[in-house]
C-alpha cells in the first residue's frame, strides 16, 4: 500500500501494537518508582509503537484508498534514519507538516522577514503543532521543545553538524526525539520531569514501598526481568529493523527477482510457441509435396 513499501505494509502496524503493551505498562508507574533502565525500556517501546501506530494508520488510509481509485502521497518516510530535527520533519507526518507550511508558516511570513521573523515563525508554528495534538501544556512544551531544535539547527547547530560523522548526527537526532516523546507522553510536567531525570540517572528508583507486612525498594519490586522478557526483546528487534529501510529493499529484489521470473517463463512459452509454429510449417510443406 505504502508507496516506498512496494506494495506491501507487512514492516509497518506490525510491531505497534505490542510496543504499546511495554510502553502503557511503564508509563502508568508511579514516577518516583521508575528506574533508569525501565525509563529508557519505556521510551523506546513508546518510540517505536508510535511509529507504527500512525504511519500504519497512514498505511492503511494508502491502501484503501488505491482500493477505489485514490493515490495518496506517502505520509511517513522512514524519520527513524533522519540525521537532523530538521530532516526528521521533512520524513514525519508529512502531510500535517505540509500543511503548517501552506497554510501558517508561509502565510506568516515563512523566512522573508529576515532570520527574527523566521525563528518567531517556526516557533509560533510548532507551538501550535504541539496544541493540534491536544489541549494540553505538555503538547505545547513537545512543539515548543521541537520548534526550538529547529531554530538551533538554522543559527549553526546544523552547519556543525554536517562536519561531523552521520552516526553522531542521528545519535543526536534520535536522542533529541525521544526525550520529546517523554513530553508527548507524559499526562503532567511532573511526570515528565520524573521520568527524564530517571533516564539520566538522577532518579533510581529506590524509593521505599510498603508492602503491609514489608517495605521494599522501587528498583526490586520493579525490576526490567518483569517487564521485559525475550518476547520484549524480539519485539524491539523487529520494531527497529521495521522502522528502518531495510525490508522495503527485500521486498523490491523479491518483486524484481519475482518480474524476472515471469519474463523468463514468458520467453520459455514464446518459445514453444514458434517451436511448434516450426514443426507445423514443415508438416505442412511435406504434405505439400
Amino acid at each position: 500500500m505504502a508507496a516506498h513499501s512496494n506494495g506491501c505494509v507487512p514492516e509497518r502496524g506490525a510491531g505497534g501494537l505490542a510496543e504499546r503493551y511495554w510502553a502503557d505498562k511503564i508509563f502508568a508507574l508511579p514516577p518516583e518508582q521508575i528506574t533508569p533502565a525501565l525509563a529508557w525500556l519505556g521510551v523506546v517501546t513508546y518510540t517505536l509503537q508510535i511509529y507504527f501506530d500512525f504511519s500504519g494508520y497512514s498505511d492503511m488510509a494508502i491502501g484503501l484508498g488505491h482500493l477505489f481509485g485514490f493515490k495518496f502521497l506517502e505520509n511517513f518516510r522512514y524519520p527513524y534514519v533522519a540525521r537532523s530535527i530538521t530532516d526528521f520533519w521533512r520524513r514525519w507526518h508529512i502531510s500535517l507538516s505540509t500543511w503548517f507550511r501552506d497554510y501558517l508558516y508561509i502565510p506568516l511570513g515563512g523566512n522573508r522577514g529576515g532570520q527574527a521573523r523566521t525563528y518567531a515563525n517556526l516557533m509560533i508554528v510548532f507551538l501550535l503543532c504541539g496544541l493540534w495534538h491536544g489541549a494540553s501544556l505538555t503538547f505545547v512544551a513537545w512543539g515548543a521543545y521541537h520548534g526550538l531544535f529547529l531554530v538551533l539547527e538554522r543559527v549553526g547547530l546544523g552547519a556543525w553538524l554536517e562536519r561531523r560523522g552521520a552516526w553522531l548526527r542521528h545519535v543526536y537526532t534520535m536522542s533529541v526525539v525521544m526525550v520529546g516523546w517523554v513530553f508527548f507522553r507524559a499526562d503532567t510536567f511532573y511526570e515528565a520531569s520524573r521520568f527524564l531525570a530517571a533516564m539520566v540517572g538522577i532518579q533510581d528508583g529506590s524509593q521505599p514501598i510498603d508492602l503491609g507486612t514489608t517495605i521494599v525498594a522501587a528498583n526490586v519490586l520493579n525490576p526490567v526481568g518483569l517487564f521485559a522478557d525475550a518476547r520484549t526483546w524480539i519485539a524491539i528487534a523487529v520494531g527497529i529493523v521495521g522502522s528502518m529501510p531495510v525490508l522495503p529493499g527485500t521486498g523490491s529484489a523479491v518483486s524484481n527477482a519475482a518480474r524476472g521470473g515471469h519474463r523468463d517463463a514468458s520467453r520459455r512459452k514464446h518459445a514453444r510457441r514458434a517451436r511448434k509454429a516450426r514443426i507445423a510449417g514443415r508438416c505442412a510443406a511435406q504434405a505439400l509435396e
